[in-house]
């Protein structure tokens, strides 16, 4: 042992004899991405991509569910057609309502017919006229439904006309205009959803580009030497694709999941007793997009982050020609 004023300082212990010292290991260097990611700018990139994203969702989620309903709805009202008599005479009405029924029940392809009481002929006129009102006294005209047959399609002209020659007061509804005019709100919704989509894809696109362009500037010198020293243009625009593909996939993440939660929320709703009134139903009870709806939300987060990438591939393509 040495000592050097009055401080002792131990020898380095012996070498082991036959065995030779081993080389100290060098320190790793860190490596620092081109682009770094955890910026003020990422993160505003991902909010926005995010919101998009929601919004994409939400408008697919709901094209699907109004898609979906309406669909319920014809196929219910197809099912169905009605009979209605003109009031008059008790007596008179009531003969007639027997041999209407008497004639669609020889009608193939007709399974049931049902006679409406007075009390829900009320019920269907108290959105019109209010509860509680006394319709004795009201010219309301009796109402048969007939229910139809799936597997068969009965001859409803020719029914049309033995009702009109054998009851002038009766009238043969088959709800043709009704069904016309669901089936032309549900492709106007979807015409509409569709444009929003696209509304949302440039949005989102142009934000890309925007913020594109400011990660170049920003890493603009690391850039130049690269692309002065050799590099590929490739490789830099892969560096950048990389960057913007994690940024998509990110915000396209939250977006969808919170779309999808949001969905799923508004579905769950019902079955809780929360918002449910069989009597008066909302729009809760019918926004629910399907299966269909949740594959389609997953499919915008992988398209919205494939185009994020590609966007930000493109846009460093075109910056890095400018560069002389």
């Amino acid at each position: 042992m040495s000592t050097t004023d009055d401080t002792t300082v131990p020898a380095p212990p012996p070498a082991t004899p036959g065995k030779p010292e081993k080389p100290a290991k060098p320190k790793a260097v860190p490596v620092t991405p081109i682009v770094p990611g955890a910026t003020v700018a990422g993160r505003a990139l991902i909010a926005v991509v995010a919101i998009m994203t929601f919004l994409a969702a939400l408008t697919i989620g709901s094209v699907m569910a109004v898609r979906s309903t309406a669909g319920a709805w014809r196929s219910d009202v197809t099912r169905e057609v009605t009979i209605q008599i003109r009031a008059g005479d008790k007596a008179v009405t009531d003969a007639q309502v027997r041999a209407a029924v008497d004639l669609a029940q020889q009608t193939p392809g007709i399974l049931e017919a049902h006679v409406l009481t007075e009390t829900e002929t009320g019920r269907l006129l108290e959105p019109w006229l209010g509860a509680g009102l006394d319709y004795s006294d009201l010219p309301v005209p009796r109402i048969v439904v007939l229910r139809l047959d799936p597997a068969a399609s009965p001859d409803l002209a020719r029914l049309r006309r033995t009702l009109t020659d054998r009851i002038p007061t009766a009238a043969l509804d088959d709800h043709r205009t009704w069904s016309r005019r669901l089936g032309a709100m549900a492709e106007g919704v979807m015409i509409t959803g569709f444009g929003l989509l696209a509304l949302v894809g440039v949005a989102t696109v142009l934000s890309v580009v925007f913020a594109t362009r400011a990660a170049v500037a920003t890493n603009r010198t690391i850039v130049e030497v690269l692309h002065f020293v050799g590099a590929r243009d490739g490789f830099i625009a892969a560096q950048f694709q990389r960057h913007f593909l994690k940024i998509g996939m990110q915000g396209g993440i939250l977006g969808g999941v919170a779309a999808a939660a949001l969905f799923g929320g508004l579905m769950s709703l019902p079955r809780f007793g929360i918002l449910a009134d069989p009597e008066n139903p909302g729009i809760i009870t019918w926004l629910d997009p399907g299966w269909l709806g949740f594959g389609g939300i997953a499919i915008a987060v992988i398209i919205i982050a494939l185009v994020t990438a590609l966007t930000s591939r493109i846009t460093v393509y075109r910056t890095l020609r400018t560069i002389a």
